[in-house]
C-alpha cells in the first residue's frame, strides 16, 4: 500500500468536490511533503493533530479567487514497484516552469529548483502544477 499516493489522491479528490480541509494519517514524511506544498503555495496550511498512536494531519486546501483549486494536476511519479531517481543533470523545469517536482534527497524533501541550487539529486516523489 502506497501511503503517499493515498495522501495525494485524498487532496486531488477533496479539491474536486471543493472541500475546505482533509485529514490524513500522520507520518513525518507526509508532514514534510505537506510543508513543501504550503511553502510553494499549493495548500493553505497543515497541522498535526491527535495524541500517541492516533495522530493525523489536517490539511487546509487552497482555491483561487474564481473558486478553482490551486492544484490543477498532482501525480505520484516514483512508486514502490518502480523507483524513479533524477541526478543533478537530469533535473529540468516542469510544465514550462509553472509546476514543480518534489524530490526526496539526502538534504531532505526539496523541490526541483531547490535541489538544483543545492546541487543534489534524488528520488522523484511527485509532480504538481
Amino acid at each position: 500500500m502506497d501511503v503517499i499516493a493515498d495522501m495525494l489522491t485524498i487532496i486531488r479528490n477533496a479539491q474536486a468536490v471543493k472541500k475546505e480541509s482533509v485529514s490524513v494519517p500522520f507520518s513525518k514524511f507526509k508532514m514534510n511533503l505537506a510543508e513543501v506544498l504550503v511553502k510553494e503555495g499549493y495548500i493553505k496550511s497543515v497541522s498535526r493533530r491527535g495524541k500517541k498512536n492516533k495522530k493525523f494531519l489536517s490539511i487546509w486546501l487552497k482555491y483561487d479567487n474564481d473558486g478553482s483549486p490551486a492544484v490543477k494536476h498532482i501525480k505520484r511519479i516514483s512508486k514502490p514497484s518502480k523507483r524513479i531517481y533524477l541526478g543533478l543533470r537530469r533535473i529540468f523545469p516542469v510544465q514550462y516552469n509553472s509546476g514543480i517536482h518534489i524530490l526526496s534527497t539526502p538534504k531532505g524533501i526539496l523541490t526541483n529548483k531547490e535541489a538544483k541550487s543545492q546541487k543534489v539529486g534524488g528520488e522523484v516523489i511527485c509532480e504538481i502544477w
